[in-house]
């Protein structure tokens, strides 16, 4: 099954090393981006400009920013855990952030991991070889539940050729 990761990051800086991060560890899933909390929302309940299940399908992996304008990271966690279409997608927190407090509550919040984000070029690729080698090739996905038929079954399984 194609993979899509939903980067959720408003720092055009960030993106730019993550991306080269990700190219030089050989992924060749798809990385869509959205800038802030409530485009995330939107991308992933199919909202316009989102609504082309073709060009934007239900990701595989999120890498979410806690500090982001419009909606935080926690508010975007909070309601993806609430949704049934893809409360199983998992959630790497991608953060500046060490305090203990946001580690605490983006755990309570249902994250996956939470990553706080490298300094230099070289651990930001052995952090992209890593999050390419344990989720996106060795994990499995948890199956999608009944209630995650319809639009999330359909845009899972297409493929993601652009960024957002």
């Amino acid at each position: 099954m194609p993979r899509t990761i939903l980067l959720v990051e408003d720092s055009d800086d960030d993106v730019f090393f993550m991306t080269r991060a990700f190219t030089a560890a050989g992924l060749l899933t798809p990385l869509a981006r959205v800038d802030n909390g409530q485009k995330a929302i939107d991308y992933l309940s199919g909202k316009p400009p989102y609504d082309d299940h073709t060009r934007f399908p239900l990701p595989s992996l999120i890498l979410l920013d806690l500090k982001m304008p419009f909606l935080s990271g926690f508010e975007v966690l909070r309601w993806i855990r609430n949704q049934s279409g893809c409360a199983r997608v998992p959630v790497i927190v991608f953060t500046t952030s060490n305090q203990e407090r946001d580690v605490e509550t983006a755990y309570e919040l249902g994250a996956n991991a939470y990553v706080v984000k490298p300094d230099h070029i070289d651990e930001c690729s052995d952090l992209a070889a890593l999050i390419k080698r344990f989720w996106l090739d060795a994990n499995v996905p948890p199956p999608l539940k009944p209630a995650e038929t319809g639009a999330a079954t359909e845009i899972s399984r297409t493929p993601r050729t652009e960024n957002v």
